[in-house]
């Protein structure tokens, strides 16, 4: 597995439901804070969007945005992992259905232009078709996060903090991603 150790990670985050009372653009500047108590500084915040639930139809909109972390040079992508995982469950995040809602998402989307565990693997989950991505889950972290690329609701916060970035097994900027993305799906991701 190739890892820049020290090279910003970029997240994104996103909530459905109320936690504890407040709604879920709270619940997201309240996590962001909670980063830094895990060792993750938060270099830059893109705007906050209301987007439409993914799947359509299965819940209450989202609330989505993105942000760039500096996490610290002994910092690899499993402990990165641990450590937005520990902010999720702080936010009552439960993983009992996939693509459910929830109180409170963070999704790693790549830690600088590491590939993991491997390009092969990589390669495989980014072309898995769109019914059979509902069925297959991967069991270990894949970075890029293998449907960046398909998720207008991930590229448009992305694309107000690292529209430069490049993927490093398709050689696209975030820009570039959002770009081939139908309008319609880019114009359904409301800045609030």
């Amino acid at each position: 597995m190739h890892e820049r150790i020290g090279a910003p990670a970029l997240v994104a985050l996103g909530a459905n439901l109320p936690f504890e009372g407040e709604a879920p653009a709270e619940t997201l500047r309240q996590a962001l804070k909670a980063l830094a108590k895990e060792g993750l500084s938060v270099l830059a915040v893109s705007r906050f969007y209301a987007t439409p639930c993914f799947p359509a139809g299965t819940g209450p909109d989202y609330v989505n945005a993105a942000a760039v972390l500096a996490v610290g040079e002994q910092s690899d992508a499993t402990s990165l992992l641990e450590a937005l995982h520990v902010v999720e469950e702080r936010f009552g995040r439960v993983r009992n259905k996939r693509w459910g809602m929830r109180t409170l998402d963070i999704d790693l989307l790549a830690l600088g232009d590491s590939v993991a565990p491997d390009a092969a693997t990589q390669d495989f989950w980014r072309a898995l078709p769109p019914e059979a991505q509902v069925k297959a889950e991967p069991d270990r972290l894949i970075l890029p996060h293998p449907r960046l690329q398909d998720r207008a609701f991930v590229l448009v916060p992305l694309a107000d903090v690292a529209p430069d970035w490049m993927h490093p097994r398709t050689g696209k900027s975030v820009a570039e991603m959002l770009a081939a993305l139908p309008e319609a799906e880019r114009a359904a991701v409301k800045p609030l």
